[in-house]
């Protein structure tokens, strides 16, 4: 597994994989559909937004999926967001949120890094907890999905946790 930065020809391979993926959507909660047009503007924007860093998770040069931290330079703290559709079990996913979480704070001097996740994702919420996340709460029937209301979980880790 590689991280590396968001390039435009990974554009195909994120509309293949994901954003039109039912499973991968239920867990982020998207109801939208996209088009090739959109990966790419949505790759464009994030090339050149300084306050956003994101990393391509790859395998053999293949587009797994991503990690996202959106920064607050003047809060000195970050959301962070993964989306990953293929490759699971392998640690991956861990392994992309460990380099996120040293980049913001080690080399952008972050002080917290939240998230949301929504209650029926075990594997995401037990991974979060793992990599030292803690709950800070939930937002009451924030996603309704199929007819049926989900929480939202919210998380964070900061610099001076022990993780």
């Amino acid at each position: 597994m590689e991280l590396v930065p968001l390039r435009k020809d990974f554009a195909q391979a994120m509309l293949d994989g994901g954003p039109n993926n039912d499973e991968v959507n239920r867990f982020t909660g998207t109801h939208a559909t996209f088009t090739l047009e959109d990966c790419e503007a949505y790759i464009e924007r994030t090339l050149n937004d300084p306050d956003r860093y994101t990393r391509a998770i790859t395998e053999d040069g293949k587009y797994l999926g991503e990690v996202v931290l959106t920064i607050n330079p003047h809060n000195r703290s970050a959301g962070m967001r993964i989306v990953l559709w293929d490759g699971f079990g392998k640690g991956y996913g861990s392994l992309a949120i460990k380099h996120v979480l040293d980049h913001a704070f080690h080399e952008r001097g972050l002080h917290r890094v939240d998230l949301e996740v929504y209650d029926f994702n075990d594997r995401a919420i037990h991974v979060y907890k793992k990599l030292g996340f803690r709950e800070e709460g939930r937002l009451r029937d924030a996603l309704l999905w199929d007819g049926v209301f989900h929480d939202a979980i919210v998380m964070s880790v900061l610099s001076t946790d022990n993780i």
